[in-house]
Order: structure tokens, then C-alpha cells, then sequence
């Protein structure tokens, strides 16, 4: 069989983990790889690359993708429909492996529905792909802000400040959660819970009246809703909306509106750091090169079992596979009993 290899949307660390288990699994069972440079827009522009274990020996440690990625949709210019079948018959692929997030297993679904044979296999720094207990990504994204927490934890206590740190995160606040609760965070704004400012200005009093001099706040990208004020902040500051390569709003930035109100509110001095791309870049965690790998060997067996329009998942430590429609059904947002562990140190 011949099977086309692709990563599509962000990046994020593990991709070169999967990339490897593919070829890997590929050349035990005779199967020809090839890789597709930059997501889909390389099927169409035909930029191709015969891989080997030579291609991915010593990937596994590294960050990024080694085929390229872009947010390119075929099904969205003129005719794609048409051209993507044409390319894809011309090139002989008799399957693709895509490697994407939430918006790229839309084109697959897409690409499923017209005849193309793909297999999906869960990528994202957010975790909110439903039907998988854990996208790989994720896990490299924690330990990062967490790591950033604990640095801001000595400076924040050093000058008696409040410190906001604002990590990705549009719909889902898993990435804030998460390393909220690792770093002992002394609040955690997501956009599954709407937080009043007043709250979160109760909680820094309370530390001050407790000879706590400083706090902790992790903010995630897409709490936009804080409060209407903030929204009223936005205007004033002349903010614009500018939109990424999916249409949607482009995020960043509620953490220095957030700073500024909460000055206003306290009198503590208080600072703002955005992580942003750093979430994304460098070697990944264990934990992803493993559940990478894992996806990338399970991904070459659906597609000799012919299981396509489906993606890998994980649940309960298992690697199964579901409908690619199941995982686009819906995003999976954090689950409130979750943070319910966290608001215990609200405090």
C-alpha cells in the first residue's frame, strides 16, 4: 500500500514522534510512505517526499514537524472538490494519515465524504478533541506553564506582586487548569466558568489580610467574557479584532486587560505574561513521544484494516479508534468537577 503522511493546523510537540511511528510501522509491513509537505495544500501543489528510516531516525526528540504544516483547506477554493481527487488518483495514494487538531479533522471528514481513504490521529496543545481522553501535545503544554508558574511564583514573592500568567486555550481551558493546579495557582480563569473580577480580587485581599503578599493567577486566552467590563476595557484600550486562517477571532492579550483592572481594583502592582508560542515549541514531554508513538503504530494498523474515516484515541490507557464525525461532534471543554479542585485553594 501506498500511504501519504500529512500534518495539518498547529504545531505542536510529538508530531515528528508520530511521523516516525508511521514510517516505522510502514516498512515492517512493506508498506511505501510518503510524506506531504505542509498539510494539505502539499497534495495539491504535489510536494512529496519518499521517507525511510533514515528520514526519521533521531526525530523523536524533536519539536515541530519535520513535514511542515499550514491551516490550508482544499475544500475551500475554487474547485478543490475536483482537484483534491485529481491529485490524489494521479499521485496513487491508496491512503492518507492526517495529523491534526479539531479544525483539520473537519477537512478530513470532508475529505472522507467524498472518497478519499484518511485516517486521523489526534493533535493539539489544547485537549479538546472529543472522544480521546488525551490529544499528545497536551501533556508538553502543562509542563511548560507549569514550569512558568513556578518561576513567577519567586519574583512575584521577591516584589510583593500579582502575577498573571495567560496560556492558550480558546474554548477550553484544560491548559490553564491543569498547570493551575500544578503550580499552585491562586485562582484559574477559563472559558467554561465565568469569573467575576471581584472574585478574584477577594482572593488577593484575603492573602494580603493573611500576610500573603503576592498571587497567582493563570488565565486562559479565550476568557474574554471575565466580566462585562473587560469588554468595555477592550474598547477603550482601541483593540481590534483580527482574524487567523480559520476565520476566527485571533486571541491574546486578556491577561494585560485583566492586569490593568485589577490594579485599578487592589493598588497591587501587578504584571502580565503571555507564554503563547512558547506552549507550543520544544522537545516533548515523555509522556507524548510515547502516546505519539502509540497513535502513529495504531494508525498504520486502521488503515491495513481498512478503518477509514476514523481517528485513534485513547481511553483508559487503550488505544481504539471512532469515527472521525464523533470527534468533530462536539469540543471537549473541562470538566467542571475538575475545577471544582481547583476553587478548594480559591482562597
Amino acid at each position: 500500500m501506498k500511504i501519504g503522511i500529512l500534518t495539518s493546523g498547529g504545531d505542536c510537540p510529538g508530531l515528528n514522534a508520530v511521523i516516525r511511528a508511521i514510517v516505522r510501522k510502514c516498512d515492517q509491513l512493506g508498506f511505501e510512505a510518503i510524506g506531504i509537505k505542509q498539510g494539505w495544500q502539499g497534495i495539491m501543489e504535489e510536494a512529496y517526499v519518499s521517507m525511510n528510516l533514515n528520514s526519521v531516525a533521531g526525530i523523536i526528540n524533536r519539536g515541530g514537524t519535520i513535514l511542515g504544516t499550514s491551516r490550508f483547506s482544499p475544500f475551500q477554493i475554487e474547485k478543490g472538490e475536483e482537484k483534491l481527487k485529481h491529485k490524489i488518483a494521479k499521485e496513487q495514494f491508496d491512503a492518507i494519515i492526517m495529523i491534526g487538531g479539531e479544525g483539520s479533522m473537519h477537512i478530513a471528514q470532508q475529505a472522507h465524504q467524498i472518497g478519499i481513504n484518511v485516517v486521523g490521529v489526534p493533535k493539539t496543545i489544547d485537549n479538546d478533541i472529543n472522544g480521546t481522553d488525551y490529544t499528545f501535545g497536551f501533556d508538553t503544554a502543562v509542563g511548560i506553564a507549569t514550569e512558568a508558574i513556578d518561576r513567577l511564583h519567586t519574583t512575584a514573592e521577591s516584589h510583593h506582586r500579582v502575577m498573571i500568567l495567560e496560556v492558550m486555550g480558546r474554548h477550553a481551558g484544560w491548559i490553564a487548569l491543569y498547570s493551575g493546579i500544578a503550580g499552585g495557582a491562586d485562582v484559574v480563569v477559563i472559558p467554561e466558568k465565568e469569573t467575576k473580577i471581584n472574585e478574584i480580587v477577594k482572593v488577593i485581599k484575603n492573602r494580603y489580610e493573611r500576610g500573603k503578599l503576592f498571587s497567582i493567577i493563570v488565565v486562559a486566552e479565550g476568557a474574554t467574557f471575565v466580566e462585562e467590563e473587560l469588554s468595555e476595557l477592550k474598547k477603550k484600550s482601541g483593540i481590534k479584532d483580527k482574524l487567523d486562517d480559520f476565520g476566527r477571532v485571533r486571541l491574546g492579550g486578556i491577561s494585560h486587560l485583566l492586569a490593568e483592572e485589577l490594579e485599578d481594583r487592589t493598588g497591587f502592582d501587578t504584571r502580565a505574561t503571555i507564554l503563547g508560542y512558547i506552549q507550543r515549541g520544544g522537545v516533548p514531554s515523555a509522556f507524548d513521544r510515547v502516546l505519539g508513538t502509540r497513535f502513529g503504530v495504531y494508525s498504520v494498523e486502521m488503515v491495513k484494516e481498512k478503518k477509514f474515516g476514523r481517528m485513534c484515541a485513547i481511553r483508559s490507557n487503550k488505544i481504539i479508534d471512532i469515527p472521525i464525525t464523533e470527534a468533530i461532534s462536539k469540543l471537549k471543554t473541562v470538566d467542571l468537577e475538575i475545577y471544582k479542585v481547583a476553587e478548594v485553594f480559591f482562597k
